[in-house]
Order: structure tokens, then C-alpha cells, then sequence
């Protein structure tokens, strides 16, 4: 199927992608500094949290309430949030919107005005986060599993911690910003009904003054103990599992993803049907997959009773560990259904593909099209599969677990 999908960097490091999309009216845009959680200091942790936050509280000669009615006025529909390597900023709105919309984020990204009267209700807000994870413990776990399974900071949480947050000043957030916000490294993706010479014309106009500087480095600690148990009494017992798996752009990444769907990928998936529905063990339990550029795991989780907790555990290992002794044809058929269903749905929603721009070329160097996508799905086997599984099989787990008592490992 025809694409049509334009690069360009600029010489200051910022790349531009843009996919024109010419059967659909509204455009979406997607920025992605590379300025996320693992940048944060050890003392100050949150702190891109609440920079994200704090950002869009004014920028250029808008203030806070100026800025936003501003893109209201647009129909912009945005959001901002914080991964671990990138802050990423995008919205979407009507296509004829969009280059008002970019001049504003120009100054957004460029000029904000950070202002130290926002830094309390941000740190407020950014407290009430943490403190609300107490009421979320199936979250609760898949942070401790996360940062135990990750050397540190790959697997910092994003909200960090109360004392971080409190730590911070004005000064503090404004240097954090200046060190990190920067064009080199950042990615910014265009899809919709879209002219590429315009846009091109008009983002060197507006980032191409703005200056580079140096790419922080990233140095990784010891990961920690891979068995933790967090002591609470529930009524429920949280189950976490982790173990590696290959990263976003290796040769066994579709098998790796067709493993994940063949655990994971519907009601009909083994880990829904052997855990919950067959024996009524839990009322959830899912897997999914967790990429970085060098590294990738596949993360599991299950919520049960007490009662049933143990048996639960034992259950979901064996499902895990039962993959290797082999792949049905009809359950690679399903796979492949799901994973096209989200292939065209995607192809339809500018906002998806503005992110699968951006991510494309921030794993791969390159956008894939949709001919090598739906390649790569069709040429699943269970045979391919399975070849995956023995070379990287379910093992060396990363578990933590929330509940009354620990469980047997």
C-alpha cells in the first residue's frame, strides 16, 4: 500500500517526519524531547513530572490561562506525558489548525515562562499522584517490577519520589529544563492532510534557531534483587513477572510479539483461558511487552485472592514455561488477526500514526511501511515462534508480589 512518508533533520539535530495522509481532514502532530524520567536526579526525582506539567502553564506572552484558550480555540486535543528516555507532547486537530497550533508550540517547547507562583500546586498535584498509589496496589506492583527488573534509572517511575518533588525550587526545575530541552535528539512527527514543503518550511522557521546542546549521559547501575515481596493486608494478592526478551528491531522481534499475543492476545489467549477461565484462579491477568533501544522484557501481571495466590503463581509460570513445548497454527491465526486489526485501525488515526512515526525513528533510524509490517505478520509460523521461544525462553524472572504473606518462588 502507498505511503507517503518524508524525513528531514535539520542542522541544529532536530528530525522532522511527516506522513501526508490525504483521505482524512484533521492533522496530528507528536513531539519527543529526549528529556524523560531516567534524566532525573537522584535527589530531585519526579522532576520531569513536573516539568511536563509546568511547561504548558505559560509560554511565549501567554500565560497560563492565555496558552491554553489559545489551542481550545484551535480544537486542539493534547496531552503530555513522561516515559522513561523522552517527554512527549501531542495533540490533534482539524489540518488547516495545525500551523497555528505548531507556532504556539514553538514557544512552548522553546520559550516557557516556568513560573515560580505554578511550582506548589504542581508539586501538590505531583504528591497526590504518589500518595494515590496506596489505593492502586496492582500499579504499585508493576513499578516495584519495573525498577527491579531494569538497572537503575531504566526502571525509575515517573512520579518518583515525595521527597524529590519537595526538594524541588524554581531554580532547580528552570535548570533542569535548560540542561535538557534541547533540539538535538528530539523528534517531532506530522501525520494527516498535510503539505510537506510548508510544513518543512515553516518548522525550520520557527525551531531552526534553536540551539543544541550537550546529550547527557546515561550511566547504569546494579539491578536489584530479582524477588521482592511488598507486605500489606489485603484481601488480594498482586503478582508481578518479568523476564527479557528482545528489543523493538531485532530479527526475532514479530516472533517475540507473536509470543506475547500467543500468552496475551484476546480471551481466547492461554494465560485468560488457562488462569481464569478454566480454573477460576484470578479475576485478571495479562502480559505484554517492554521495549528499550538495547534491551526488552516481557511483563506479566495477575490479581487474585489470597486464598488462590499461590496456585495462581504456579499456574501462570507453567503457562509461561509451556510455550516451548509448542505454538498451535490456529493460535498463530489469531494472532495474526489481531495484530492486522490494529494495523488498519492504526492506518486510519492520525494521532497513531504520528507516534509510530516518532518511535519508528527513534528505535530503527527509519519508518516502517506498512508492506513490511504486514509482511513480517504474515510470515508468523508456529514454527517461528517457537524457534524464538527456545532461544529466549521464559526464564531468569524478575517477580515481586503484593499481598499478606509471600509466596513460594
Amino acid at each position: 500500500m502507498g505511503q507517503d512518508v518524508y524525513q528531514h533533520t535539520f542542522p541544529n539535530g532536530l528530525t522532522l517526519l511527516a506522513e501526508r495522509m490525504e483521505h482524512v481532514r484533521s492533522a496530528a502532530m507528536n513531539f519527543r524531547v529526549p528529556a524523560g524520567c531516567v534524566n532525573d536526579p537522584p535527589k530531585h526525582r519526579g522532576i520531569a513530572s513536573v516539568l511536563a506539567e509546568m511547561i504548558t502553564r505559560g509560554a511565549g506572552e501567554r500565560d497560563s490561562r492565555q496558552l491554553s484558550l489559545a489551542l481550545d480555540n484551535l480544537g486542539f486535543d493534547r496531552d503530555e506525558s513522561v516515559g522513561p528516555m523522552q517527554i512527549s507532547f501531542w495533540g490533534s486537530t482539524l489540518a488547516r489548525n495545525l500551523p497555528p497550533a505548531l507556532e504556539i508550540y514553538a514557544d512552548i517547547l522553546q520559550r516557557p515562562r516556568l513560573p515560580k507562583e505554578e511550582l506548589e500546586p504542581v508539586q501538590s498535584l505531583a504528591i497526590q499522584d504518589i500518595l494515590s498509589l496506596e489505593d492502586e496496589p496492582r500499579q504499585k506492583v508493576l513499578i516495584e517490577l519495573n525498577q527491579r527488573h531494569f538497572p537503575p534509572p531504566l526502571g525509575q517511575d515517573r512520579r518518583g519520589t515525595r521527597e524529590g518533588i519537595e526538594s524541588l525550587t524554581p531554580k532547580i526545575v528552570r535548570d533542569h529544563y535548560a540542561r535538557l530541552f534541547q533540539p538535538r535528539g528530539t523528534i517531532m512527527s506530522v501525520a494527516g492532510n498535510i503539505e510537506w514543503e510548508p510544513l518543512r518550511e515553516q518548522v525550520g522557521r520557527l525551531f531552526g534557531a534553536w540551539k543544541p546542546g550537550q546529550e547527557p549521559e546515561l550511566a547504569l547501575g546494579k539491578t536489584p534483587p530479582p524477588v521482592e515481596h511488598i507486605q500489606k493486608e489485603t484481601t488480594q494478592t498482586q503478582i508481578g513477572i518479568a523476564f527479557p526478551s528482545v528489543p523493538f528491531g531485532h530479527d526475532d522481534y514479530y516472533a517475540a510479539l507473536g509470543a506475547v499475543n500467543v500468552l496475551s492476545g484476546g480471551m481466547s489467549a492461554r494465560l485468560f483461558t488457562e488462569v481464569r477461565e478454566k480454573r477460576g484462579l484470578c479475576y485478571a491477568v495479562w502480559a505484554t511487552y517492554k521495549t528499550f533501544k538495547d534491551r526488552a522484557c516481557i511483563l506479566c501481571y495477575a490479581g487474585t485472592t489470597n486464598e488462590r495466590a499461590q496456585e495462581t503463581f504456579d499456574v501462570t509460570v507453567a503457562e509461561l514455561q509451556r510455550l516451548k513445548d509448542g505454538i498451535e497454527e490456529e493460535e498463530v491465526e489469531r494472532v495474526q488477526a489481531g495484530l492486522k486489526s490494529s494495523l488498519i485501525m492504526q492506518e486510519e488515526s492520525t494521532s497513531a500514526r504520528a507516534g509510530t512515526l516518532a518511535s519508528d525513528w527513534y528505535f530503527l533510524g527509519r519508518v516502517r511501511s506498512f508492506d513490511e509490517i504486514q509482511s513480517a505478520i504474515n510470515d508468523l509460523t508456529p514454527k517461528s515462534i517457537l524457534g524464538y521461544v527456545h532461544r529466549y525462553p521464559p526464564a531468569n524472572f524478575t517477580i515481586v508480589t503484593l499481598g499478606p504473606k509471600p509466596l513460594k518462588v
